[in-house]
């Protein structure tokens, strides 16, 4: 069996969507006429240095991986038997599943991206080789409140959200104990309870669409599972205050299938994950 996995934020690049731009020049225009400006501009040259921005980001990533799907589908590639992305890719695989078409889910990203955009200040870490009950145990030995699981990612990688004085204490914290860790570079604590205020408005934004059901299975963010049917809104609005369950999805089809095969669209930061996964790193 197969699972086609989408990338997410952080995947970003200059130069990203060069191979495909040219060959569906009237999807690309649609978009830079919905989103309000040049979208080959901004992944090829980002002249302005807008690229790493969040609310440029989510649809400028959502765009280059839906293209490079619908390179893979006119390729008439093996079809995947389940779909699933990390955060933001997750868009992709609801796309790729037919939940909703290319314009409602560039609407989606785009309002997702500017309401995360505009979140609380704060950031997120990794840290590495300690379980995610001992991380929690740790901080709340040393008095940290307020640290919020964000992506559990793989065995030996976990991602953690706060607000800056909440991640300065958590830092110290693992520094004390010789616990290796890597600060992200993104503007706000994504994927945590911080994020309360924008899944309120996006929930709100939501109305105002339809959704069907999945043609392929979706494993969710949220609940590591595939959807269920009606939880669309549900999932996507839970899914920016809820940890990104990596591990659990990608546990889940491996226990379906040990011999699951996967393949990555938008890099292979993915791929490396569903290694070290499969390995019980």
């Amino acid at each position: 069996m197969l699972a086609v996995i989408f990338a997410g934020q952080g995947s970003q690049e200059k130069g990203m969507g060069e191979e495909v731009f040219g060959r569906y020049p009237g999807l690309v225009q649609f978009a830079s006429d919905v989103l309000g400006y040049d979208l080959v501009s901004l992944c090829t040259e980002d002249p302005d240095g807008l690229l790493a921005r969040t609310e440029y980001t989510q649809p400028a990533l959502y765009v280059v991986n839906a293209l490079r799907y619908f390179e893979r589908v006119h390729g008439e590639d093996r079809r995947a038997d389940f779909l699933l992305g990390h955060s933001l890719g997750e868009y992709n695989a609801l796309l790729a599943a037919g939940v909703f078409d290319f314009e409602t889910g560039l609407r989606l990203v785009a309002k997702r991206g500017e309401l995360m955009a505009a979140a609380s200040a704060g950031g997120m870490t990794a840290v590495m080789n300690t379980p995610a009950d001992q991380l929690l145990k740790l901080m709340a030995e040393d008095g940290v409140d307020g640290v919020d699981l964000a992506g559990l990612n793989t065995g030996s990688q976990i991602v953690i959200a706060g607000t800056p004085p909440v991640l300065a204490a958590a830092h110290e914290c693992l520094k004390r104990r010789e616990i290796r860790f890597v600060q992200l570079k993104v503007s706000a604590p994504f994927h945590s309870r911080y994020m309360e205020p924008a899944r309120v408005r996006f929930a709100e934004f939501l109305t105002g669409f339809s959704f069907a059901e999945p043609a392929i299975p979706v494993v969710s963010n949220v609940t590591g599972r595939p959807y269920e049917p009606g939880q669309a809104v549900r999932m996507l609005t839970e899914q920016l205050v809820s940890p990104v369950r990596w591990t659990d999805s990608v546990r889940m089809l491996l226990d379906g299938d040990d011999g699951m095969e996967f393949a990555e669209i938008g890099g292979l930061s993915l791929t490396n994950m569903v290694f070290k996964i499969r390995a019980g790193v």
